[in-house]
């Protein structure tokens, strides 16, 4: 099964404050221990909203909203993809989250990704094979 690891924003992910040689250590040295472990698909930091835009959609026509966003709770600011063979798995890792990054005082969130198998018959054999092809894995 694969899971999604969300790091929410919050005022240093969010703030000026740049990266540490130590924080930047003690993620890499997190996350290859985790790698031993989990299989890692992938994961990156994101940029502070400040420097993105939302789409909003209303009857169907698109909005858009430069950053930043005031509300830093709905923010993610990075992710690692994981595929693991159960959430409580995940959920012991994050548990070992640097204590270095923001202060000690971060926010995670661990969901899991649907599988084209959770669709059941909406995803017809041809869909199927589209989405593997434009999609890749999943």
């Amino acid at each position: 099964m694969r899971f999604i690891i969300i790091r929410k924003a919050d005022a240093n992910s969010e703030g000026a404050d740049e990266a540490t040689p130590e924080l930047a250590e003690a993620m890499m040295a997190y996350h290859e221990a985790m790698g031993r472990s989990l299989k890692i698909l992938g994961g990156d930091g994101l940029k502070p909203s400040r420097e993105g835009a939302r789409v909003k959609f209303r009857n169907g026509k698109p909005l858009v909203i430069d950053g930043p966003f005031a509300e830093t709770k709905e923010i993610v600011a990075g992710f690692t993809l994981v595929e693991a063979g159960s959430l409580a798995e995940v959920l012991e890792w994050a548990k070992r989250w640097p204590a270095l990054d923001g202060d000690g005082e971060v926010e995670l969130e661990v969901r899991p990704l649907y599988e084209i198998e959770d669709f059941g018959d909406a995803f017809t054999p041809e869909l199927k094979a589209d989405a593997q092809r434009i999609l890749g894995g999943g």
